[in-house]
């Protein structure tokens, strides 16, 4: 019953048998080798654009690195109150731009808010040198609150930054999970909106660990700094190829695909079953492997005691705690915790949190 995150199951066989294809004989360094420079061309087929690819082993290097190539040291950088970005990665991405802000915009269950966000971007293009600049809008898929974007959505704020003359980054750290709920190509959900840079992800959804930076149409300028960026900030691994061998798997025969329609269909079934427990709280619409549920506390603590796991959200006293599903998340494991929570809350008399 280990719902703690996407991240703490092993990696697929798929990924590890990858790994073991590589780990054969001599390959040249620092991303020159065959399976480094393929990526281009992987990715570039993938979403249907010109790209530059720039693999790294964490999600928060792949965000700050993608921010810094898309924005100057002076710049706003727009996201949702709760994106990680702005929440949980300790200032990285503040410290790779070298100083560029990030404006936290309002909106229900992890999405930004349209109108909020033309709002801040009007304000903040109207105040001459006494406020930061807008320059980069940055949109998580799937996001924080286990929500998918609709591409009518995405489209919308896309819209409005680039009439701004904003660029877009997409934090697709389980861009996976958002394109098998949405069952749509990968180019619908990236090059084709415009997405200017995207941070791909598939440490959460069977690698072993690696991410990449994706710069849609990358001008001269934009992949020369993002190589410095890239090598300044310690994610140029010497031994590339093995970082690049999971990527490449990854994708491969979609791969990733499916593992992230797994993990989803295991959160919609926690959904359910949370459904009919009486006490049981759902905080947010759940669209992907994403599960928020406020429990009592007496609950809380006593499936803790039983051996599950999983993370209170918010305030130290929260009710709130999220439930993740993985690609290696079972029927068994789903079904057990269901059991302990209808077990557990009937103790309780189904007394909501």
């Amino acid at each position: 019953m280990n719902f703690r995150s996407d991240n703490v199951f092993a990696a697929s066989p798929e990924i590890m048998a990858a790994l073991v294809a590589a780990n054969q004989g001599a390959a040249t360094s620092y991303g020159t080798d065959p399976l480094t420079k393929g990526l281009e061309k992987t990715f570039g087929d993938l979403f249907g654009s010109e790209v530059a690819v720039f693999p790294t082993v964490t999600g928060t290097a792949a965000n700050a690195l993608s921010l810094a190539t898309l924005t100057p040291a002076y710049g706003a950088i727009f996201c949702h109150e709760e994106a990680h970005i702005y929440l949980e990665e300790a200032g990285g991405p503040e410290f790779y731009t070298g100083g560029a802000k990030l404006m936290p915009i309002r909106g229900k269950h992890g999405q930004m808010d349209l109108a909020a966000l033309k709002e801040m971007m009007h304000t903040a293009g109207t105040r001459s040198v006494h406020w930061m600049p807008p320059t980069v809008v940055s949109v998580t898929q799937s996001t924080e609150a286990g929500t998918i974007y609709s591409l009518d959505a995405l489209r919308a704020i896309i819209d409005a930054a680039k009439e701004k003359g904003l660029r877009v980054h997409m934090d697709g750290s389980r861009l996976g999970n958002a394109l098998a709920r949405l069952g749509c190509s990968p180019v619908d959900l990236t090059s084709k909106l415009g997405i200017d840079a995207l941070s791909f992800g598939a440490t959460k959804n069977g690698a072993l660990g690696a991410e990449a930076v994706v710069l849609f149409k990358p001008t001269k300028e934009q992949r020369e700094r993002l190589a410095y960026l890239h090598k300044r900030g310690g994610h140029l691994v010497s031994k590339m190829r093995f970082v690049s061998a999971q990527l490449e798997a990854y994708v491969k025969d979609g791969h990733w695909l499916q593992n992230a329609a797994r993990a989803n269909t295991m959160g919609a079934r926690l959904d359910a079953g949370l459904k009919k427990i009486p006490g049981a709280v759902l905080e947010h619409p759940v669209e992907a492997n994403e599960v928020f549920v406020r429990l009592p506390e007496p609950v809380i603590k006593a499936l803790q005691a039983d051996g599950a796991g999983f993370a209170r959200w918010g305030a130290i006293d929260t009710t709130l705690v999220r439930l993740v599903c993985s690609f290696a998340t079972t029927e068994k494991d789903v079904d057990d915790f269901l059991a302990a929570a209808g077990k557990r809350m009937a103790e309780v008399g189904g007394k909501a949190a």
